[in-house]
């Protein structure tokens, strides 16, 4: 019986839910694009630290963790505890407090570019009040970003997919192209450019060549330019400055989502005091942006946000996530080439599946093994079904094209991972559902 049958079969509460979703949700049935599977997903129950379990009573080792939100894994003790502490007081007080404070002084603790902070209910309205403050504050309209780079689902952020007239204010030009890059800031019709932190796809399935990155600030600043770094994804990741201050950028403005919060729905917005500062009341004639949203530093949130932010403020849990995203990436892949599969690791605390031609082996700061980016954007379809059969084998992947680490994973954790994972291409090999031995 093939692997993927056998999954259907031992996973019929699942089933049963999945058909019931059918009738809910027109994407498939799921309510996120990227929990899709086929045929279908396994429906959780809980999970705690670097576990997960599913209404059919099977455990995972965890490695979806929130789409990157946490990465101090499933149910930390210090965030269940302010969490429940603060839902005793209250969740939603609609006036301000002092919890709202603590929070912004702890990230302006942690990020030197953050003069100002602001909070919002997710990254991506923080992306957008970006954009709006840019356009304010320049008074200029068009957008500049890159092809890849994934910043919300919102019109202006995914053109040109999004249909209407707005596309025309928006320009997506090639990653790595810093001829282009220049050509187009030059003509001083940009209000704003957008990065997304580490490269295109979740923290770099496309990395950004640091060369690059680090060039963009200037030019940006050359022709009158907001630059804004989103790190949603990454924020807190690679240090306690974010991915930005790794790599030792200086933005106009920086977002934050996810980990800032310590998993709750937060996003954070950071920057110059003059470009935040058009947040400002002004009277007539003057102009400025007014921000409202009942959702703005939830108690709640603000309070999970605050024992997060004391966690990762001192760099030790970054420092031990990306000792295991090494660990994997190094043992994974020394497995992989001895087994002789055309499969391959890379990346830090986000280790992103390779599938394809080496042009050659991933060094060990995790970069890909090629420079070509259709190289590293190909396979998608292989890496889903290598997602089932690594389900199967008990590690629940992001559809099969990336594991996100946490601090609760155990280097057993990577030793079962590894196994698992070789495991998982020799079945889909043998079903013939996947390639895994070079042309």
């Amino acid at each position: 019986m093939a692997v993927i049958d056998e999954f259907v079969k031992s996973h019929p509460k699942s089933r049963e839910l999945h058909e019931r979703a059918l009738n809910h949700f027109a994407a498939k049935g799921v309510t996120h694009v990227g929990r899709i599977w086929d045929p279908f997903g396994p429906y959780m129950t809980h999970a705690q630290g670097s576990r997960i379990w599913d209404v059919d009573g099977h455990e995972y080792i965890e490695f979806r963790n929130g789409h990157g939100a946490l990465i101090l894994g499933h149910g930390h003790p210090a965030v269940v505890k302010a969490i429940h502490d603060q839902a005793i007081k209250g969740t939603l007080y609609s006036a301000s407090h002092e919890l709202e404070i603590e929070w912004a002084d702890l990230i302006k603790s942690m990020v030197p570019t953050a003069e100002r902070v602001e909070f919002f209910a997710c990254g991506q309205e923080a992306n957008m009040m970006g954009i709006r403050l840019a356009r304010a504050f320049t008074g200029r309209t068009r957008i500049l970003k890159f092809e890849e780079n994934f910043h919300g689902w919102a019109d202006q952020l995914v053109a040109p997919r999004a249909p209407g007239a707005v596309n025309a204010e928006i320009k997506v030009i090639p990653m790595r192209d810093l001829r282009i890059l220049e050509e187009e800031l030059a003509t001083g019709r940009y209000a704003i450019v957008l990065t997304e932190g580490g490269g295109a796809h979740m923290a770099g399935q496309v990395p950004w060549e640091p060369d690059f990155i680090r060039a963009v600030g200037p030019l940006a600043r050359k022709y009158g330019t907001v630059w804004l770094l989103d790190e949603v994804v990454t924020g807190f990741r690679d240090g306690p400055a974010g991915w930005g201050g790794f790599m030792r950028l200086e933005p106009d403005l920086t977002t934050f989502g996810k980990s800032v919060a310590g998993g709750m729905p937060a996003g954070v917005l950071t920057g110059r005091a003059d470009i935040m500062g058009m947040l400002a009341p002004k009277p007539p004639p003057e102009s400025w942006i007014s921000h409202s949203g009942t959702w703005n530093a939830m108690p709640i949130v603000c309070a999970a946000g605050i024992a997060a932010c004391k966690l990762l403020k001192d760099g030790s849990v970054q420092k031990q996530v990306n000792e295991m995203g090494a660990c994997l990436r190094q043992t994974g892949n020394r497995a992989l080439q001895e087994s002789g599969y055309n499969w391959r690791l890379y990346g830090r605390s986000i280790i992103h599946t390779y599938f394809g031609a080496l042009d050659f082996e991933v060094d060990d700061a995790g970069n890909p093994p090629t420079r070509d980016i259709k190289k590293m954007l190909a396979g998608s379809e292989e890496k889903h079904k290598l997602g089932l059969y690594l389900l199967h084998h008990g590690i629940h992947t992001h559809q099969g094209r990336m594991l996100i680490l946490s601090v609760a994973h155990t280097k057993d954790d990577i030793e079962k991972t590894v196994d698992a994972l070789v495991k998982a291409i020799r079945d889909a090999v043998a079903d013939d559902a996947i390639g895994g031995l070079p042309a």
